[in-house]
């Protein structure tokens, strides 16, 4: 039943998508404002369909219907309800239905926005290249990717559940959700700058449609991001959030250009310059997530974080060529029309930070992007395979992020126009201070290496400014002075600050030592900290076996434990973290007398202290405040770009 039904619902949305876009074109062809208007229908039936085929899919889970392969191969009667609901997304194909999902539900959105300008041309290019996308995505559901297919379960039959390390950790049902929709977020303004290329309106009106759809998706991908390294950090017991893993980098890539894009279309508002490079950073933005699709999906690079093998792998790669020949093509079509109206006046200026910037998130993505890729294509050309680690991502990026929190503090200081040195001077000389104040102050505390105490100064100055900005709205406006692009950008750098802190001094500092054990009572002292070993203790649960290892550390009670999966014939460690303000203390075992490891009775265990890691997710939530102030416009901004949209549409209709 559910396995028919959901065939079934995939049918409808591939139907639908189709005619949805061949009903566009004939309507943008033709100039028929009824068949554009027409468009809505076929939205209305994929959205059906998507939201028919995710409920199938997760009633056949939580029902443990074993008719249905997906579930027969990822669910299982011992996974607990939350991480039963959550299997939809743990593999493959169900990735793609949550995938569709939300790529739908921001179709919807847009049709519902502009409901009353669905005869707009413009609008109408946007729900084409949107509809073009989900009928690329429920072609995989139908073809390889196809999550309704049927088994036949013998009696007592039971699915071995989803990957171990996928329902350890709560977070698993949240990172991937908040993750794609900040990746399929930026559906939304690749369709609008792929629209204004191929109807010619290229003026900043379409900037002011887009803006907070990529702001949300930026805001999305970035709490995603954070969420995941946090996952990483609770879950895997190394003492780290952040390795370099090529699923990690591709969640990076297309972070950065969105950022690139946010700081670089406030030049193009502000002063018509850089159409073409605006242009082109939500095109590759939207590239990159197709890419990062790619090595997530396709099976090309072994990583925690990325799925088996799988036949979508040259699907994706002709989406991506298809990306980027369309985006190149039309970029190169309209150049004429591209060409910058503003200029310069100073290097020293906003403009002139805002391209630093801009530069400098381009060279930070290049460099990921090549460490990422260049193993894969060495594979490909000569079949060896090599590995891009750490020390290349570390030093190469290292620099950008000093040169990068520089401009965060200085650029907001700066007028449009030409700079005048004792203005600069003025406005700089409080941020200044706050920044060698933190540097003295990470001295005074201990804090040792030329890079962190930089990086701490840095981030202090970037701050100081943020606050100055802030300040000076509140003062002029009150308490409303906090809501709006700019105040709410502040309150990101205010964010970003605490995250740089906090990461350069918690890869700086981190301690850790292997603590052995050989009976109970046995002590080991290590960064400040006493470690008795109090026994071992079994626990057995319907999912899982756990061996817990009891310590008390400074009198607290630690239950680190080494966790078994029947099914998946799999043990993973399951670390204990303390976090406070100051540091983190984390206790991870390596392995117990049960598990044979001829140490004569030996429990081994696992000890990481990192300072300050508590708040990089603090940072992260300061960072996602911050995007909800900047999503809210002041009642003069609104009125502002309400005028620049309909003079856009009416510019539209006369052309």
């Amino acid at each position: 039943m559910n396995a028919t039904l959901g065939s079934g619902f995939v049918a409808l949305g591939l139907t639908a998508s189709l005619l949805g876009v061949l009903n566009a074109v004939r309507g943008l062809a033709t100039h028929s404002a009824v068949h554009l208007a027409r468009t809505r229908w076929y939205v209305a039936a994929v959205a059906v369909a998507a939201v028919g085929q995710f409920a199938v899919m997760e009633r056949a889970l939580i029902t443990r219907d074993f008719t249905v392969a997906f579930v027969a191969e990822h669910g299982s009667h011992r996974t607990p309800a939350l991480f039963n609901v959550a299997t939809l997304w743990s593999a493959l194909e169900g990735s793609i239905l949550l995938w569709v999902l939300i790529l739908v539900g921001y179709l919807v959105l847009v049709a519902w926005r502009f409901q009353d300008r669905l005869a707009d041309p413009m609008v109408g290019w946007v729900l084409l290249v949107m509809l073009a996308v989900c009928a690329f995505f429920f072609l995989l559901l139908a073809g390889p990717a196809h999550p309704f297919g049927r088994f036949d379960p013998w009696p007592g039959f039971d699915g071995p559940g989803p990957n171990p390390l996928l329902q350890n950790h709560v977070l698993m049902a949240f990172h991937p959700p908040v993750l794609y929709l900040g990746y399929v977020g930026f559906t939304v303004p690749f369709a609008f700058a792929i629209a204004s290329l191929a109807t010619g309106r290229l003026g900043e009106g379409w900037l002011l449609e887009t803006r907070r759809w990529t702001l949300l998706a930026w805001g999305c991908l970035t709490v995603g991001i954070l969420l995941g390294a946090w996952w990483s950090y609770e879950v895997l017991g190394w003492g780290g959030y952040w390795a370099w893993d090529p699923v990690e980098n591709a969640s990076l890539l297309p972070w950065l250009t969105g950022t690139a894009y946010l700081h670089s279309v406030m030049v193009q508002e502000r002063r018509g310059m850089l159409r073409v490079w605006n242009l082109s950073l939500l095109c590759a933005t939207f590239a990159l997530t197709i890419l990062g699709t790619f090595l997530t999906r396709s099976g090309v690079i072994e990583s925690v974080h990325s799925f088996t093998e799988s036949g979508i792998g040259p699907m994706f790669l002709a989406l991506f060529a298809v990306i980027v020949a369309t985006s190149v093509g039309l970029i190169a079509w309209r150049g004429d029309e591209l060409r910058a109206e503003g200029t310069i006046d100073s290097p020293v200026s906003r403009t002139g930070a805002f391209l630093a910037n801009n530069l400098l998130f381009g060279a930070f993505a290049f460099i990921v992007l090549l460490g990422t890729m260049f193993p894969l294509l060495v594979e490909a050309a000569n079949g060896d395979r090599i590995s891009v680690g750490n020390p290349y991502f570390d030093r190469m990026t290292m620099p950008i992020g000093f040169l990068l929190l520089f401009l965060m503090a200085i650029a907001p200081a700066l007028p449009w126009g030409r700079a005048g040195s004792e203005v600069l001077a003025k406005r700089l000389q409080w941020p200044a201070t706050v920044g060698v104040v933190a540097m003295a102050v990470a001295v005074a505390l201990g804090g040792r290496g030329w890079a962190t105490v930089l990086a701490v100064g840095l981030a202090g100055f970037a701050c100081g400014g943020a606050v100055r900005q802030l300040a000076l709205a509140v003062r002029s406006r009150g308490l409303r002075g906090f809501i709006g692009r700019s105040s709410g950008g502040m309150v990101v750098h205010i964010g970003v600050a605490i995250v740089a802190v906090a990461l350069a001094c918690s890869s700086s500092y981190v301690r850790q030592a292997e603590a052995v054990f050989t009976a109970p009572g046995d002590r080991f002292g290590f960064a400040g900290h006493e470690l008795v070993f109090d026994g071992l203790e079994h626990i057995e649960l319907a999912e899982k076996d756990e061996i817990r290892v009891r310590v008390l550390v400074d009198g607290e009670i630690f239950t680190p434990a080494l966790t078994f999966f029947p099914f998946a014939g799999q043990v993973i460690g399951t670390p204990t973290t303390r976090s406070t303000w100051r540091d983190d203390l984390q206790l991870y075992v390596l392995s117990v007398p049960e598990e044979g490891s001829g140490d004569d009775g030996a429990t081994k265990v696992w000890v990481t202290v990192q300072p300050l890691i508590w708040w990089i997710w603090y940072g992260g939530g300061v960072m996602a405040f911050g995007t909800l102030l900047a999503a809210v416009p002041d009642r003069r901004r609104r009125e502002d770009e309400e005028s620049h949209g309909l003079q856009s549409a009416d510019e539209g209709i006369e052309a």
